[in-house]
């Protein structure tokens, strides 16, 4: 009998359409500098400069994590005037972060050998 997690991954997420989106997030977060950006703007919506600010790497580099970003539905773009706002799409983002933190802690802690 399947437990209802194995129940729900595989009606939803074991689907290969399921797989390539899973993927497509996956390769979007597999970054150190998304993953500050994303962290940043869990504080709320920010402008390119006050995250170069935050985050002390340049506009260019930002600029492109933040076009990655939204390119996997990962924060949305707010114009007003002048200024460009990024924000974060869905807050299950900050869940999935924390519980992939979590587990890497985890994992690295048991490792005897690399």
């Amino acid at each position: 009998m399947e437990t209802p997690l194995e129940n729900t991954l595989t009606t939803k997420a074991a689907t290969p359409a399921g797989l390539q989106a899973a993927a497509f997030v996956a390769k979007a977060l597999a970054d150190e500098n998304r993953l500050r950006i994303i962290l940043s703007l869990t504080q709320g919506k920010k402008s390119v400069s006050r995250i170069v600010e935050e985050l002390g790497i340049s506009q260019p580099l930002v600029s492109h994590h933040l076009k990655e970003l939204k390119r996997a539905l990962l924060v949305n773009v707010e114009r007003s005037g002048p200024f460009i706002y990024y924000e974060l799409a869905d807050q299950r983002i900050m869940t999935i972060l924390m519980d992939l933190t979590g587990l890497a802690t985890d994992l690295l802690t048991n490792r005897t050998a690399f």
